[in-house]
This record gives structure tokens, sequence and C-alpha cells, in this order.
């Protein structure tokens, strides 16, 4: 019997050679994890594919594009599954086929096998299904080089898969497959997408936020919690971490030249995320920073604030442009609440002329007007947190509202 299931093709993954079954396990049960609350029923895996079957036995394009939205998903076919039956395979084709969006004139069929042992070959294939499709749109004809409709039929492991319609994925690897980072988080546009990027690429995102409260309103914390949740069809944030951080840039407004200030607020934060990244076992920070793009992302001020932390760094946007970010927050759905004016740590006590081109020698002179060991363990001592479900490879550590030894600098340990 004919039913229609969602056919999972990825890319990168069916390059990773004896690694090969750990990334498709892991890209299952994110899948599986995603499909919660749909008619998905199973999620398995097949000959170069996976397979998500559905409850009524006709999957729906709402359940294509879910999958579309998870790493490392390449492209996502609703197809027929049929039996190794002629008359089936060719009626699947044939329903398939006119299922297509018109307008369209032009078709070819192309046949594929792969572990299995059905006598007709793939020429075969091809003249006998599109002999069919011939017979049943007279109006329309065969194009072998760039038709408006390709018919893709599949021959694997005992079954014949057909399919017209397929669309693409979101590529990369499945999240959870290349360890945990923690990103610095804002309510804009670009520290959302870069965090979306490096999830791609297989990273569980833990987001870090420096809110202005008490200075400030709390907006731009719901703000932050709302991007989250948009970003949850990719399932790639376990927890939000929310620093209150406005008192303590006003003391450090008072105490350090106005033209470092900045600097020194990127210079704490980055340090309190490394705590954070130390007692979540992350291995890296992650940036929205665009090369140029403010008095802050110059490279002697990226140096500079670098200085202050031990781990990599990652700027998944350092050769972006704002309109290429902008363009990239549309297609992930974070743009909108992007848009909305909130004020945060961002926007809190900012010099009127930033230095750009900082020295190191002037940095660490004016990191040490305040009592930063004492200001990190104070904003550490104050981080609050939220939990989402989207991402099914976060694992929490056991507790962070009480105190942690590994929040505290390594010379405090011994």
């Amino acid at each position: 019997m004919t039913e229609r299931v969602c056919l999972v093709h990825y890319h990168e993954i069916g390059l990773k050679g004896k690694n090969r079954a750990t990334f498709e396990n892991r890209l299952i049960a994110n899948l599986t994890h995603a499909l919660r609350g749909t008619s998905a029923s199973r999620v398995c895996r097949i000959s170069g594919h996976l397979l998500v079957e559905s409850d009524d036995g006709f999957a729906s394009q709402k359940m294509a594009h879910a999958i579309s939205r998870v790493p490392g998903v390449a492209r996502v076919s609703l197809a027929y599954r049929c039996a190794l039956d002629e008359d089936e395979y060719c009626g699947a084709a044939v329903r398939a086929l006119g299922e297509a969006p018109e307008p369209w004139q032009t078709f070819k069929v192309h046949a594929r096998r792969s572990s299995t042992d059905y006598p007709l070959h793939t020429l075969e294939l091809n003249r006998l299904v599109g002999g069919v499709l011939c017979g049943a749109f007279p109006q329309k004809r065969v194009l072998m080089h760039g038709p408006d409709m390709t018919v893709v039929v599949h021959v694997v492991q005992g079954s014949v898969y057909v399919y017209v319609d397929s669309g693409p994925g979101v590529g990369g690897l499945p999240v959870g497959s290349a360890g945990k980072v923690v990103s610095l988080f804002s309510s804009g546009f670009d520290s959302p997408v870069a965090t979306w990027m490096v999830g791609r690429r297989g990273a569980v995102c833990v987001p870090i936020h420096f809110s202005g409260r008490p200075v400030t309103s709390d907006q731009s914390e719901w703000l932050c919690q709302d991007i989250i949740n948009a970003l949850a069809p990719s399932g790639i944030v376990g927890r939000l971490y929310v620093v209150p951080f406005g008192e303590h840039q006003r003391q450090i407004s008072l105490d350090v030249p106005q033209g470092l200030r900045v600097l020194m607020y990127r210079r704490v934060m980055f340090s309190v995320a490394e705590r954070i990244a130390k007692v979540e076992d992350a291995k890296a920070l992650v940036t929205g920073e665009s090369l140029g793009q403010v008095a802050s992302q110059t490279l002697e001020n990226i140096s500079v604030v670098n200085e202050c932390v031990s781990l990599p760094v990652l700027r998944p946007l350092i050769g972006s442009d704002k309109q290429e970010i902008m363009r990239r927050a549309e297609d992930l759905g974070t743009y909108e609440i992007s848009s909305l004016d909130a004020p945060d740590c961002c926007t809190l006590f900012m010099p009127r002329r930033p230095e750009t081109h900082a020295r190191i020698e002037q940095i660490l002179e004016a990191w040490e007007l305040f009592d930063h060991d004492s200001m990190i363990e104070q904003l550490v001592d104050q981080i609050e947190y939220v939990d989402f479900e989207q991402c099914k490879p976060y694992k929490p550590p056991k507790c962070l509202r009480a105190r942690h030894k590994e929040l505290a600098p390594a010379e405090w340990q011994r």
C-alpha cells in the first residue's frame, strides 16, 4: 500500500566514514525531539537517508518544513513509498507529478537503485515510468537537461520511493555533535544569528545575556527569550543565563577613562562568560562581532578584550556586513523581535569618543582602576537562568544558584 513519508537527505554526514553512524544517530534523536507534537510516528535510517513516517501514513508539508529547519538536514522530500510493483510505483509517479505546482511544461524521470537486488536497472526504470507519465500528461514534454520538474524513482531496501517535491534544509551538522559553546547574547540582530550559525555546525549553545537591570528595565531579557523561542525549530539552545549588569557598568564608568569604558565592560562580560563556560564544560565563547562595525570591533580592540580569557572566541560574523546579517535574521524569524527597541547594557553609560585603537598597556592600566575580581565574583553570584526544552543534547550542570568553586579564578582554588 502506498503511503507518503518524508525522505531526509544529508550531505556532510555522508562524508564521515567510520563515525557516520554516530552523526546519523544524533540527527535521528534531534529529529525525533523536534517532531514532538506532530503526526510523526518514527524516524529511522535507510541506505544513505533518514526516513520519517507519520501516524496517518500521509506526511504533510508542515512536517517537512519542521524537518528542514533541523541542522544536519540538507534536503527533505515528500515521497510516496511503494512496494516493488510496477503498477504501484508508476501510479505514485503520476500522483506525485500531478501534485507539482503549476505552471510547468517539461519533466524527466531520474531513477536510482541502492542496496537492492531489484532486476530492473535505472535506464529501464526511466523508460517504464517515463512512458506512463507521457501517457498521463500528454500536454507536457520530456526534457533531459534543465526540466521544470524531475520525478525521482529511488529503489532501496525492498521499497520504491517516488517524489517530485524536494525542499532545501539548513545543512550543517546535528546539534550535539560538536561540543558546547557559551554565546554572548543580546536582543539585537547580530548575536542571535552568530549563535545559530555555530549551532548549525553541531554545537550546543548556551547564551548568556548581560542585562542593564536594575538601571534599565528587563525588556531585553524577555526579547532574548522570544528570540530563543523563534530559534526553537533548530534545537540549538538549552539554557539562557541572565546577568544584571547595570550597577556594575555605572561603577566602571566612574572609575575608568571615558574612552575605555566599553572595552572594560566587554572584558568583564568575557570573564563572566568564561566562568560559566567552565561550569558548563563548554569549549569556546561565541560573539556576534563584525570587523569594524562599531568602535569595540576593530582588530586592536578585539585583541585587548580577548586577552582576559583563555578560551577560544568564535566570531562567525566577522566578515559579514549588517545587511547580510539582517537578511539572515529574516530567514531565521528573529528579525521582527530584534527590531524592537529595548534598552540593555549596550546602551548604558556610552562614551562620547570611544577608543578605537587601544593598546594593551593602557587597557591593563585601566583594568586595575577598579576591583574587577570582586565585580566578576558578584556578577557570578547574581546569575539567573531560564531553561528551554528545544535542545535534546543539552545536559545542564547540577546546580548554578549555589556557589561553585569552578566559577572562581584558578588561583582562588588553591
